[in-house]
């Protein structure tokens, strides 16, 4: 076989290099969840996962077979754990051609993940983590938009210590009396309220006095996830979706995020162009603070007024990635995260952005895909006796959704009357509130017009929830309590 020794001209020279390079690429987190399915492009790409949802049974997912009780309290905690087993380094050596280095992705990782890496002899394909948690913060992100033209809604940055500074910073901004006040740093929403008077401050007072914050003028607005990948030669933009937020059927958290949508008219033509043009140039501006790789972008779009605003920024792959990877113009060209490994492979490219986007423009009125996070509601803890199979299911003449078969991923999805369902806790693990159960994945869309879940939705919703069954834990004699993580899709 003949190599390419020029630079990568084209995706078919890409789609090339990916089938045929014998470099090996790592996901490793506590599910596959997020790039699943991009092993179909990537040779070399296989997922390292604390919970496996296959049992074993799906060739590129390992998870070690000895995991003690652990008490998680973050999603990088996991990784590090899974970086350090004996299994896992185990396995890396086997699958690693010999004068190669593993390459390692994920969605959470720290400084101590880059030590473990260091010692290990990995190469974690991500951008810094002292670079990446300083463009987390919520005041950084406003602050880079507003010098490049990307703006966010209506806003001051202050300290407050009282509900009177709030008073004063909001009259001085001319932002109204409904407002929404943010902290620097949070997760799926849990640190962005809503407060409208001194009660409502009191509420969340613990939370913000004494912190740098973000005061925002409040809007009916719709909100949009994108994610992007920053190259040498300009930032690609991917499909834009809505989100599914705060409904009781998925999580018992008001507002917290549950999936993303995705299809032709989630924004109009004019809209869409303003809005990619907005991840363009923050996607410029982090290029020059260093920043390479994947992003995703959180939007917010005025429906008053239909002024697209930025929201919040990602620096991460991202929940949204699930859908991101199986658009039209992923497989017309390649996925849009292929464009990050690209990024980190070693070999010279030479691409024309520009052309990519519009192309990938056109291409996204074809598409329509939905992502439900199935959460645990109730406060209870029950031990896990029996859960849903990881794979496909179907709706039968009788209109019940049941499993039908294995399934590596959602890749192959055709119609509306199937659906892929991914296990996160399987039988023996423990159910807790606000535990991700596990992610349906399904063709065309989970919400209606005016935003509540549709009927189907629910049908799917609760058909997974009834092929649980479980123990209260006071009942079980010996219990093994749950690996807990926080953010650990």
């Amino acid at each position: 076989m003949t190599a390419i020794t020029h630079p990568l001209r084209n995706m078919s020279e890409i789609r090339h290099h990916f089938r045929t390079s014998i470099q090996q690429v790592f996901f490793v987190g506590a599910t596959a969840f997020n790039l699943l399915g991009l092993d179909r492009w990537v040779r070399g790409f296989s997922y390292i996962v604390y919970y496996d949802g296959w049992d074993g049974a799906h060739q590129n997912v390992f998870s070690p077979a000895h995991k003690p009780y652990i008490e998680f309290h973050s999603g990088e905690e996991i990784n590090n754990w899974l970086l350090r087993n004996a299994e896992v380094r185990a396995h890396i050596a086997r699958r690693t051609p010999a004068g190669t280095r593993p390459q390692v992705a994920m969605v959470f990782f720290d400084e101590e993940t880059e030590q473990i890496c260091e010692e290990l002899g990995y190469d974690l394909i991500l951008p810094p983590a002292a670079l990446r948690e300083r463009l987390d913060s919520k005041i950084v992100t406003t602050r880079l938009g507003d010098e490049v033209g990307v703006p966010s809604v209506p806003n001051v940055i202050t300290t407050v210590h009282g509900w009177d500074d709030v008073v004063a910073a909001a009259d001085a901004a001319r932002l109204g009396t409904d407002l929404v006040i943010q902290t620097a740093y949070g997760d799926s929403g849990k640190t962005t309220f809503f407060v409208a008077d001194e009660k409502d401050f009191a509420r969340i007072a613990d939370d913000v006095v004494g912190e740098q914050v973000k005061i925002m003028k409040r809007i009916n607005n719709q909100p949009i996830a994108v994610e992007a990948v920053i190259t040498r030669h300009g930032t690609v933009v991917g499909p834009f979706m809505t989100e599914i937020t705060g409904h009781r059927a998925l999580t018992p958290y008001r507002g917290g995020w549950s999936g993303n949508e995705m299809f032709s008219d989630v924004l109009d033509e004019a809209t869409r162009r303003t809005a990619a043009d907005l991840v363009v140039r923050l996607g410029d501006r982090l290029a020059q603070e260093g920043y390479r790789g994947f992003f995703e972008v959180d939007l917010l779009v005025d429906t008053d007024s239909g002024q697209a605003y930025l929201g919040e920024l990602n620096p991460r792959i991202s929940g949204a990635s699930a859908v991101t990877n199986v658009t039209a113009g992923a497989y017309a060209d390649v996925p849009l995260f292929v464009f990050h490994l690209l990024e980190y492979a070693g070999v010279d490219f030479d691409l024309d952005v520009g052309e990519i986007n519009m192309r990938w423009d056109e291409l996204a009125s074809g598409d329509e895909w939905s992502t439900m996070i199935i959460k645990q509601l109730g406060p209870a803890v029950e031990r896990i006796d029996a859960a849903p199979e990881t794979g496909r299911y179907v709706v039968g003449a009788d209109g019940a959704l049941r499993f039908a078969r294995f399934a590596p991923d959602w890749h192959l999805l055709t119609g509306e009357d199937e659906a892929f369902f991914l296990r996160v806790y399987g039988p023996g693990d423990y159910r807790f509130k606000g535990a991700d159960l596990g992610i349906l994945v399904a063709k065309g869309r989970m919400q209606t017009p005016r935003g509540n879940l549709t009927i189907r939705a629910t049908q799917f919703i609760d058909a997974i929830r009834d092929m649980y069954v479980t123990t209260p834990l006071e009942e079980v004699a010996e219990p093994r309590m749950p690996a807990r993580a926080a953010k650990s899709l």
